[in-house]
């Protein structure tokens, strides 16, 4: 078994969760985008999905298979992303909602990319050096940070539905809100233009866990939550889970200033 990172484990575990959950309900579980009923084979291409979280989150553990499921969930990832997310962005719903939901693929897809750079990276970055090493590493890293722009934004222009989530026993629901969504705003800048970006991109996993937390797991755990609350549990815990890989990509750097090293495959293994 090859443990590179907590957020590793986390991410890979996260897979499986997903992939249990796509089998058990014969569906395309919330993460992936809005398939129409009407598209031939649908159910087998949602058990296909299913089967590719559980493998991957599977084989990302092992050492052996790492390299190999970590190409593979990265190129399908993207396809998705390239294929579907990207025009409903530009070509179909060109929407601050189409870029959230833009923004949670990309998530998803930046951790599998920074996971592929740990496992695969090395070895193909001769071939495909813009994929892979430093190049890779940087694509990673702007696909979050674009991501976390339209999640703070959404905040700002749709300011009561995000106050009606925050807990009762918080004070100050709008100022919450709109802390938050600036907070988001002001992460994916700073990852994006390399301003502090260790502390912005471990900030934003904490708050993205913190949301998890606070607002989604005590509905599931009380069983009083509508399809779209479990939806959103379901999101939010696979976005702090891509965002934690992201976060420890990030780990040969100081807090506040320039990399002390540049990137490289974790040594941690067991």
């Amino acid at each position: 078994m090859r443990i590179a990172s907590i957020g590793h484990v986390f991410f890979a575990a996260t897979l499986v969760g997903l992939g249990i959950l796509g089998l058990i309900k014969g569906d395309f579980d919330p993460t992936w985008p809005s398939v129409s009923k009407g598209l031939p084979a649908r159910e087998a291409l949602a058990y296909l999905c299913a089967l590719v979280y559980l493998i991957s989150g599977i084989g990302l553990l092992w050492q052996r298979t790492a390299p190999v499921v970590s190409r593979v969930l990265l190129a399908y990832l993207l396809g998705w992303l390239l294929l579907v997310r990207l025009p409903q962005v530009y070509l179909l719903h060109p929407t601050l909602l189409a870029a959230f939901g833009f923004g949670e693929s990309a998530v998803i897809v930046a951790g599998a990319w920074v996971l592929y750079l740990w496992f695969a990276g090395d070895r193909d970055a001769s071939r495909i050096g813009f994929v892979a090493g430093e190049g890779g590493l940087r694509i990673a890293k702007t696909l979050y940070a674009l991501a976390l722009i339209p999640f703070g934004l959404a905040h700002f222009v749709y300011l009561q539905q995000t106050v009606v989530l925050i807990p009762g026993w918080l004070p100050w629901h709008t100022a919450w809100a709109y802390l938050t969504g600036g907070a988001f705003i002001a992460a994916g800048l700073a990852v994006l233009f390399g301003v502090k970006a260790r502390l912005a991109a471990t900030l934003s996993t904490l708050q993205l866990g913190l949301f998890t937390l606070i607002v989604w797991v005590p509905r599931v755990v009380s069983g009083n939550y509508t399809p779209f609350q479990w939806g959103e549990f379901v999101v939010s815990t696979v976005l702090t889970a891509g965002a934690w890989v992201v976060a420890d990509s990030y780990g040969g750097m100081r807090w506040a200033s320039a990399p002390t090293r540049s990137f490289s495959q974790p040594d941690l293994a067991v």
